[in-house]
């Protein structure tokens, strides 16, 4: 092995100090945005991990993408994704996790939608697109650990009102219905995040509303558990949601022909949103379209 060349004469090349010091030498090229080359040879030949079990291991494709995902180094995510994109999307080591949960979906979706890394966000569903059905959707609506409640990527993006991340997820085939630890769907999670900050105006409250418009397209049924609260405070969830939102929430009254007409054309092909004319798009922060704003 080069490695074991390299450092013949270190015998504590593979000691956790040693590692640590690897590690974040690694980890500080990554955050200053080095060549994708450089990067790669340091972790072919130098950079090395400590597990917990006391081995010394060596980055793996899916690892040294979540450093990427966290400094947004476009570059090297692309590098990752294109050479490796199966094990690019694998879960890391448990060192690189949060807890001792073992059943956790690979965390890097949740993470580009925590740091709102768009870009990096398209190539990693680019890549997943070449994974089998069941690999797909259990990346697609993968849980995460304990301490996140359980949240898919989607619960994430409704929870921070990452708009363009939640309709990339969907358009993309990540199930709307999908729950987390509790058994709230990311519609649930939104409308407690409208509820909670009382839907005022500025940025959040736009992109909150877009969520919702987006959701709306890629739900043709209104399954949640909080539908029960909106039927029970009908006046101020109205106020919160306007009119025509909450009559479809609610199931008190129909959507709009031409919201069912883009629901039934996204259904069978969701990447034709983008070709579609600009009338007929969702705009991120204005769906007077879709009457989901009043």
């Amino acid at each position: 092995m080069p490695l074991d060349v390299a450092w013949r004469a270190r015998e504590d090349y593979k000691s956790e100090s040693q590692c640590k010091r690897t590690s974040f030498a690694f980890y500080r090229a990554v955050r200053d945005l080095l060549p994708v080359w450089l990067l790669e040879e340091m972790r072919a030949t130098e950079a090395l991990h400590w597990e917990e079990d006391g081995r010394a291991r060596a980055f793996a494709p899916c690892e040294a993408l979540l450093y990427a995902l966290v400094h947004d180094h476009q570059a090297y995510a692309r590098h990752l994704l294109r050479s490796y994109p199966s094990r690019a999307l694998e879960a890391p080591s448990p060192s690189f996790r949060c807890c001792a949960c073992t059943d956790a979906a690979a965390p890097h979706l949740a993470l580009a939608v925590r740091h709102e890394r768009v870009a990096i966000l398209g190539v990693m569903l680019e890549a997943a697109a070449d994974l089998s059905e069941d690999e797909r959707r259990a990346f697609l609506d993968g849980h995460g650990c304990m301490h996140s409640g359980g949240k898919s990527a989607l619960h994430v993006a409704c929870e921070l009102a990452r708009a363009e991340c939640l309709l990339a997820l969907l358009a993309n085939g990540a199930c709307p219905y999908v729950t987390d630890g509790a058994g709230d769907t990311p519609l649930d999670c939104l409308l407690e995040q409208i509820e909670r900050s009382g839907d005022a105006d500025g940025d959040d409250a736009r992109a909150r509303r877009a969520c919702l418009g987006y959701l709306l397209l890629f739900m043709p049924a209104m399954r949640f558990r909080k539908r029960l609260q909106l039927l029970e405070d009908a006046a101020r969830w109205t106020r919160l949601l306007g009119e025509r939102a909450y009559g479809w929430l609610s199931g008190r009254a129909p959507p709009t022909l031409l919201l069912l007409c883009t629901r039934t054309l996204l259904s069978a092909r969701a990447e034709l949103l983008e070709s579609l004319p600009r009338f007929l798009r969702p705009p991120e922060f204005r769906l007077q379209q879709w009457g989901v704003v009043e």
